[in-house]
């Protein structure tokens, strides 16, 4: 028969965990709805290992850590993924006509009857924790039902989804497959931690790709035939001109998902095979404005916090799209912005709305230039302002009067390294001796891909290896290296989330009078080395040598420094 366990109290019986520490954990799930053990686990109260352990005696089952499998996605298709929900099983194996199963509460006969009968499989049960289970039936009924029973209704139906483009955006369009699939579609994205995604019409097919850490990985091919609804339907939500199919569009879409709010920048290409979408996913929940946790060495960190809370000055963040420069920048304001400190920033596009903080968009079609903007803001009585990028001289000119004239600039730049900055902006034709007098640090950096901490695998670095990173063997004494391997948890690719490295050069009297010398920027970079800046490839393999990325990712993102070739030259 079907027993109703209350794990937790078991748990305080036993001396596992205290009684305060189950009514906190108690008081959580009435509030968010989370597991009492998972939020036992996340308190601290007891651990994940701990836990197993206790179920597989209190249950007499054998226990599994489903963080440790590699799940077959082609078993989900075993289970109904409102079966699995509401017994809380998961299938984890197969051999013969025995199918294995792990559930939180394998006291539960009912639900082994209804499995064996659903499945027509004898079922052996094991027993894993609450939240791993949940997580679990997350990551597999999410990616290999919903998207998949989304496209075959797509398929099925697909003359009853056509959007009008006389009509637009009629009452009986939301239960047409095709805003199911629109709306699934982003929330897979949001799900698996896309950034982007991209939806791209060929001859043949109609592709959509997501990118995920900074690659793209190819998701699905809806039937070509849905192509025009599937543009319709994104334009009508980011209130786009459907009509116009033979320009370049821009627009936005706000949507709220699992109790938080999500913005998508839209942005239409016309193709030789239609329209090309791309949505950026704009989640201020995973906006880290947290400068300590970014990813930066104590040294760089405590000489970038220096600059941006300096009253004046410019401090500048170079990379290239995509490099993280707006978390860098919006994390400086975050702990800058303050109720008695007036901060503006203009913005093309403004990404992010932070509370506290005047922004503008700029649009440059009515004359709202950075250069306009930057001109008004001085006219607003600002301690700080932040421009987007300087891309001219202009821009440029105004940014360091600003910056000379008691009031902290933040801005942004193209270029490969911290010290190119400096000769760029006087080829900007901006005088030298303004540029050393007016900046007070600039930041270079990229992203490289974070190891998967469930499934990297330790490596050693052959001799070839260590001589094209520039290391010497030495160096490497101390050191555990890691190389990807693939599990389920980061979907076989080796790698979940990046991380950033940082070339901080603060322009200190040395560099201040190269500068002024108009010395070239070989002799800036050596400079600031012997300062104790650490250059791009030096704070990735530092992140290498702590088994935080891997060799290709540090090779992919960083140059080779050569700074014996630049001091003989």
């Amino acid at each position: 028969m079907h027993q109703k366990v209350d794990v937790g109290l078991m748990l305080v019986q036993k001396g596992l965990v205290s009684e305060d520490d189950l009514r906190r954990a108690r008081e959580i799930e009435k509030e968010d709805g989370s597991l009492v053990t998972a939020s036992l686990v996340k308190l601290g109260s007891i651990s994940e290992s701990q836990l197993l352990t206790f179920l597989a005696e209190a249950y007499e089952t054998a226990a599994v850590n489903l963080d440790d499998l590699d799940l077959d996605p082609g078993l989900a298709r075993l289970i109904p993924a409102e079966v699995a929900s509401k017994f809380q099983v998961v299938p984890i194996g197969r051999a013969g006509r025995v199918l294995e199963v792990a559930m939180a509460n394998p006291a539960n006969f009912f639900a082994i009857d209804d499995i064996k009968f659903i499945t027509g499989y004898e079922v052996r049960v094991r027993v894993a924790t609450e939240g791993q289970i949940k997580a679990t039936l997350d990551q597999l009924y999410d990616s290999t039902e919903t998207m998949q029973d989304v496209l075959d209704s797509i398929e099925e139906d697909v003359e009853v989804v056509e959007v009008s483009e006389e009509d637009g955006d009629d009452g009986d369009t939301e239960e047409a497959p095709v805003v199911k699939f629109v709306n699934t579609l982003i929330a897979e994205a949001v799900r698996r931690g896309a950034s982007d995604i991209h939806i791209e019409p060929f001859e043949r097919k109609l592709r959509v790709r997501f990118r995920i850490d900074g690659s793209l990985y190819e998701m699905m091919s809806p039937p070509l035939k849905m192509k025009q609804a599937i543009t319709s339907r994104l334009k009508i939500m980011a209130e786009l001109d459907i009509a116009e199919r033979r320009v370049p569009q821009d627009g936005r879409i706000k949507i709220r998902l699992s109790k938080k709010t999500i913005d998508l920048r839209v942005s239409t290409l016309p193709t030789i095979f239609g329209e090309k979408i791309v949505m950026r996913i704009l989640d201020k929940s995973n906006l880290a404005l947290d400068l300590t946790k970014l990813g930066f060495e104590q040294g760089a960190l405590d000489n970038f916090i220096r600059a941006v809370e300096s009253p004046y000055g410019m401090v500048l963040v170079t990379g290239p799209t995509g490099s993280g420069k707006t978390t860098t920048l919006y994390s400086a304001m975050s702990r800058i912005n303050t109720v008695d400190t007036n901060i503006m920033t203009a913005e093309d596009p403004v990404e992010y709305n932070i509370d506290g903080i005047n922004q503008v968009n700029v649009h440059n079609q009515v004359g709202l230039t950075f250069a306009a903007s930057l001109k008004a803001f001085l006219r607003q009585d600002p301690n700080i302002v932040m421009v987007g990028e300087i891309r001219d001289k202009e821009t440029g000119a105004i940014a360091i009067k600003a910056a000379l004239t008691g009031h902290l600039v933040l801005s942004t730049l193209h270029t490969n390294d911290a010290p190119s900055t400096i000769n760029r902006i006087v080829d900007m034709g901006i005088e030298n001796f303004l540029v050393a007098t007016s900046t007070n640090l600039v930041l270079a950096q990229r992203l490289v891909r974070r190891l998967c901490e469930k499934c990297k695998e330790p490596t050693t670095l052959s001799a070839e290896t260590l001589k094209e990173l520039e290391m010497r063997s030495e160096s490497t004494k101390d050191a555990t290296f890691f190389a990807p391997k693939g599990c389920y948890d980061c979907n076989n690719t080796g790698y979940r989330g990046r991380q950033g490295i940082y070339e901080v050069m603060p322009i200190s009297p040395s560099i201040r009078d190269l500068i002024l010398e108009h010395r070239p920027t070989s002799e800036i970079k050596v400079q600031a080395v012997k300062d104790g800046m650490l250059t791009l490839r030096m704070d990735a393999l530092e992140k290498l040598k702590r088994g935080v990325t891997s060799v290709a990712e540090v090779l992919k993102e960083s140059a080779a420094d050569k700074l014996e070739e630049l001091e003989s030259a």
